[in-house]
C-alpha cells in the first residue's frame, strides 16, 4: 500500500508540474517541456534510490547515518564558502552540470541518526549525548547562516518530535523549544529579509507590488480556482503573475485548476499517507525502526502541510518545496529515499524481510 502511495504521489507530482511549468518553459528554455524531461529524469534516479533504499536492511543504513550527516554537515559549510548563491542565499555546490543541494539531502540521514540517537538515550553516556545534540546543533545552525530558516526550523521541529517520541524528559524538550524559538526570533530580527517576509505575511496587501507580491498572487489564483477550479492546464496566474510557481508556489496553480474540492483530496492523501505511516510506527517492534518510520512520515506529511500552509497565507513565505511536486532534483532523491526508508520499516515489521544481513550458506560438503 506504501509503494502504491509513493507512486501516485510521483505521477501526481509530474502532472502537476507539467502544467505548472509549460509557460515558463517556453519562454524562458524554448522548449515547454524543458522542466518536466529533467524531472523525469531525476524521478527514474531517485525511484532506484528508493529501491535500493527498500532492499537494504536497516542496520546498515543506521550505521552509515552517523558518517554521512558529518559529512552532508561539511558540504552544508562549504555552500558558505564555494557556494552558488541564488536570491541572496548560499545553497548549492555547482558539480559540473549539476547543482547540489546539502540541505536537502542530509534530511534522510538527520532522521537515521536521530533515531540512533533517542533509541538509545538512556544507555548512552552524557558525552555522547552532547556531542551528538552539538552535531545536530552546529548543522541547523550551518542552515541558518546560508540563510535558510525554513529549512533548519523544519530539522529542529523534526528532532524535537522525534525525541518526544523517544520518551526523552520534557524539562530538556521544553529548554530545546526555548531556545529553538529565541534562536528564529533572533535569525528572523538579524536578516531583514526575513522580517520583511513576516511584516508582509501579517497583511500582503499593504504592499502587493513589492514585500507582498508573491503571497497575493498566490491567494488570487486559490481564489480563482473556485469550487470546481480552472481545469488542468487553465491556471491563469502561472502565465506570467505568480512567480517560483514550479517550486515553493506549485500549490497554488493546483488549487487554481483543481479547486476547492481538489485541495481538500490532496488534504485527505496526505491524512491517509501519515495515518498508514504511523501505523506502520506502531507496529514496529524496535525503538530504532519506530523512530526512522516516524520520522519518515513526518518529515515528508510535515513538510508538505508547510508548504500548503505558505502558499494559502497561513505561514510566512518561506522558501519548503512540495515533496514529490515541486521542481527539483535534490528534493525528488530525498523525498523518495525517506519514503523508501519508511516501506523498509513495515517491511521489517511485518516480518516480510529480516532486520538481520542475510548471510549466503555454504555448500554442503561432499559425501564420502
Amino acid at each position: 500500500m506504501l509503494v502504491g502511495l509513493v507512486a501516485l504521489w510521483s505521477l501526481f507530482g509530474l502532472l502537476v508540474l507539467t502544467s505548472a511549468s509549460w509557460f515558463v518553459a517556453e519562454r524562458e528554455m524554448g522548449d515547454a517541456a524543458y522542466y518536466l524531461k529533467r524531472q523525469a529524469l531525476w524521478m527514474v534516479a531517485s525511484w532506484g534510490l528508493f529501491l535500493l533504499a527498500i532492499r537494504t536492511n536497516m542496520r546498515r543504513w543506521l550505521h552509515l547515518a552517523s558518517t554521512a550527516l558529518i559529512l552532508g554537515g561539511l558540504l552544508i559549510a562549504a555552500t558558505l564558502v564555494i557556494g552558488s548563491t541564488v536570491n541572496g542565499a548560499s545553497r548549492w555546490l555547482v558539480l559540473g552540470p549539476i547543482q547540489v543541494q546539502p540541505t536537502e539531502l542530509v534530511k534522510p540521514f538527520v532522521v537515521l541518526q536521530g533515531a540512533v540517537l533517542f533509541s538509545h538515550w538512556r544507555r548512552i553516556g552524557n558525552d555522547q549525548k552532547l556531542l551528538w545534540l552539538a552535531i545536530f546543533g552546529g548543522v541547523i545552525l550551518l542552515i541558518l547562516k546560508q540563510p535558510n530558516l525554513s529549512t533548519a526550523a523544519l530539522m529542529g521541529l523534526l528532532l524535537w518530535l522525534m525525541a518526544l517520541a523517544g520518551g526523552l524528559p520534557l524539562l530538556l524538550l521544553a529548554g530545546a523549544a526555548g531556545a529553538g524559538g529565541l534562536l528564529g526570533t533572533a535569525s528572523i530580527f538579524l536578516n531583514e529579509y526575513q522580517r520583511l517576509r513576516v511584516t508582509s505575511f501579517l497583511n500582503p496587501w499593504v504592499d502587493a507590488q513589492g514585500d507582498g507580491y508573491q503571497l497575493v498572487q498566490s491567494l488570487l489564483a486559490i481564489g480563482s480556482g473556485g469550487f470546481l477550479g480552472e481545469g488542468l492546464g487553465l491556471s491563469t496566474q502561472k502565465l506570467q503573475y505568480l512567480p517560483i510557481q514550479t517550486t515553493d508556489f506549485i500549490f497554488a496553480v493546483f488549487a487554481e485548476e483543481f479547486g476547492f474540492i481538489g485541495s481538500v483530496m490532496l488534504l485527505l492523501f496526505l491524512a491517509v499517507f501519515g495515518f498508514v505511516g504511523l501505523r506502520v510506527a506502531m507496529g514496529c517492534r524496535s525503538n530504532q525502526h519506530r523512530l526512522v518510520a516516524m520520522g519518515a512520515t513526518t518529515l515528508l506529511v510535515g513538510q508538505s502541510i508547510l508548504n500548503i500552509a505558505v502558499a494559502s497565507g497561513a505561514m510566512p513565505t518561506t522558501g519548503l518545496p512540495l515533496p514529490l511536486v515541486s521542481y527539483g532534483g535534490n528534493s525528488l532523491l530525498s523525498s523518495l529515499f525517506v519514503a523508501g526508508l519508511l516501506v523498509r520499516c513495515s517491511l521489517e515489521s511485518t516480518g516480510l524481510e529480516t532486520s538481520r544481513p542475510r548471510l549466503r550458506r555454504s555448500p554442503p560438503a561432499p559425501i564420502g
